[in-house]
């Protein structure tokens, strides 16, 4: 398998070591893996957002002004597949992670052993990947995860994917669309297709979405939307 990696270390030197170490991993069990290694939270953020393809993140906590803790919340508001791994030298920082559902913490030094038993733990949630589908827009071939599509709307000849930070315009039916989703999306009005992980309120007319987007409610929709939103969260 390939893995995009990034090492999120102030201290240079152990940078390196961390990725040696995850070198000396994938050469071990047959994986290919591309590694980023950045100085500070910022400059991971810079490259982050221009690139959000990220498999595992390795990240210490006690850096500059942004802590690798608050690095992983703004990461885990993408609602993307990743695993994340803290390294620190202190025990106080492990209650912490759960808020972003960290994979495991490292204490430094750490031991090769003991990395590649994380990483190998990591691979293996990353192998039961979550529904995705690929689409070919006017940006290229995207593959999208279900997550990251907050709804779709449709328009006389194509339609529109909405995600947190990006639009896709893509020349399908709205109908043709749904056939290519799990149950987690629901057909609110003729024109709208909703995910039901991104909901935050229903009312009879309107439904709200996480990002702040209120959306029409056909009528006569309420009941089954409330109920499609109760059993998929």
């Amino acid at each position: 398998m390939k893995y995009k990696i990034a090492v999120c270390d102030d201290d240079a030197d152990y940078a390196k070591h961390i990725s040696t170490l995850i070198t000396a991993w994938a050469a071990k069990y047959g994986h290919i893996c591309e590694i980023h290694t950045f100085s500070s939270a910022e400059a991971f953020l810079f490259a982050y957002a221009e690139d959000t393809a990220y498999d595992i993140l390795l990240l210490d906590i006690e850096m500059g002004e942004i802590s690798g803790i608050e690095l992983a919340r703004q990461v885990r508001r993408d609602k993307r597949p990743v695993e994340i791994v803290f390294i620190t030298s202190h025990f106080e920082f492990f209650g912490e992670g759960y808020e972003v559902d960290a994979l495991h913490y490292l204490v430094k030094p750490i031991s090769e052993g003991k990395l590649m038993s994380v990483l190998s733990k990591a691979a293996e949630k990353l192998a039961i990947e979550p529904p995705s589908l690929v689409i070919a827009s006017g940006s290229g071939t995207v593959k999208l995860y279900e997550s990251e599509i907050l709804y779709i709307e449709a328009f006389l000849h194509y339609i529109v994917i909405y995600t947190a930070k990006e639009e896709y315009r893509l020349k399908e039916s709205i109908s043709a669309f749904s056939e290519k989703l799990s149950d987690d999306f629901f057909r609110s009005h003729r024109s709208y297709l909703v995910s039901l992980k991104h909901i935050v309120k229903i009312s009879r007319a309107r439904i709200r979405m996480d990002n702040g987007t209120e959306l029409p409610l056909a009528r006569g929709k309420y009941d089954a939307i409330n109920r499609s939103f109760i059993e998929r969260n």
